[in-house]
């Protein structure tokens, strides 16, 4: 019954040095490509709401891959910054407009009147 148990266990013993050393050449565990997007943001085009739902960001080891969020989110950051200066723009010329056809009424008015 010794003998039974000293060789089973010099046969694990063996077993797990070659399980943690690798067995030779051959990797116990193929390197991976880490994730990219597949499909990323368009750049021919602005991002519209479909895009940003169907947006689906890598994950990393630790969570989500840190570059590929700071890229995406310093695109959606523009692009919103883009479009409040657009918004800004129109606004202000949609006043400029409904000055001058108050200034154009009054003065249509002061020359009737006159």
């Amino acid at each position: 019954m010794f003998w039974f148990l000293l060789i089973t266990m010099v046969v694990v013993v063996a077993a797990v040095t070659l399980a943690v050393i690798g067995g030779g050449d051959s990797e116990v565990l193929p390197e991976v490509a880490p994730e990219q997007l597949v499909d990323p943001l368009p750049v021919s085009r602005p991002v519209d709401r479909a895009d940003v739902e169907a947006l689906r960001l890598p994950v990393g080891l630790r969570g989500y891959r840190m570059a590929e969020v700071d890229d995406v989110l310093v695109r959606l950051g523009a692009e919103l910054a883009e479009r409040d200066a657009r918004i800004a723009e129109l606004e202000e010329a949609l006043t400029g407009a409904s000055a001058t056809r108050a200034e154009g009424a009054e003065r249509a008015g002061e020359e009737g009147a006159a």
